[in-house]
């Protein structure tokens, strides 16, 4: 390490590549870079990858009035099959950028302790951290099996209010159920169903309650390898969670959301 330059954590490189690092610190970090020709190699990286992010995402950073409208096209079977793909961008854009600056800067930049957060904004962390902590549960992963699919479907649904939900029927995307259970999601009764596709990855669909009974396209946030696909629809939000490809993960979200009430 740098006697110059002693202190120089990894966080304070990310907000130097995303130009949001302190003026009086920065003669500190360059210097360190100067110094360690692995790390400035690492914030040339982040750096190109920012830029790429921002040249992808400039024509959808802000969501647009006929969002609504277009989802409701696609669940309709309306949209074009390329639709898909470019509207899981778009309405991605803001919270990548966000979900970057979380992870590095934490709950105080951005969730102070007045803050409070909308279901859209939680429902991706509660997904994410359900999925830690039962997809990789051997012996116990779900309350209820999938060979009591009906049963799942009854007692959740009349926990969450929902007289019709479905469990989805992700075969022909290979996961099969492995079953569910009851969880709570900003503090109401919530619902956890499981997949498991051949080679045993895992990926789990939460579904809670939405006080702001409003609506929105998928969107996208991952920490770390864990990815997760989300939208709102209405009185409920949903979150598809694995650590699996990102495109895989996206085509899940879309028959989830294909089959799941309106």
């Amino acid at each position: 390490m740098s006697e110059r330059n002693p202190t120089v954590t990894e966080a304070e490189l990310h907000a130097f590549a995303d130009e949001q690092l302190p003026t009086a610190d920065l003669a500190r970090i360059e210097a360190w870079l100067a110094d360690n020709t692995e790390d400035a190699a690492k914030v040339a990286a982040w750096k190109a990858q920012n830029e790429s992010i921002r040249t992808l995402f400039a024509p959808y950073h802000a969501a647009k009035d006929g969002d609504a409208a277009l989802l409701r096209a696609r669940k309709e079977g309306r949209w074009p099959s390329w639709m898909p793909r470019l509207s899981s961008v778009a309405a991605a854009a803001g919270i990548f950028i966000v979900g970057a600056v979380a992870g590095h800067y934490g709950p105080p930049l951005l969730s102070p302790p007045e803050l409070q957060l909308t279901a859209l904004e939680t429902l991706p962390r509660q997904a994410q951290s359900a999925f830690l902590i039962y997809a990789s549960e051997v012996r116990h992963p779900v309350e209820v099996g999938a060979d009591q699919e009906a049963h799942l479907a009854t007692w959740l649904g009349k926990r969450l209010g929902v007289t019709d939900l479905k469990v989805p029927n992700l075969q022909s995307l290979g996961f099969h159920l492995v079953g569910g259970r009851l969880l709570p999601v900003n503090d109401t009764p919530g619902a956890l169903f499981m997949y498991e596709d051949a080679t045993g990855k895992r990926i789990t669909i939460l579904i809670g309650h939405n006080p702001e009974n409003d609506t929105t396209s998928f969107r996208f946030a991952n920490a770390g390898p864990v990815e997760t696909f989300y939208w709102i629809d209405g009185k409920l939000g949903y979150a598809v969670t694995g650590d699996i490809s990102r495109e895989t993960l996206r085509q899940v979200a879309e028959e989830c959301y294909r089959q799941f009430p309106t």
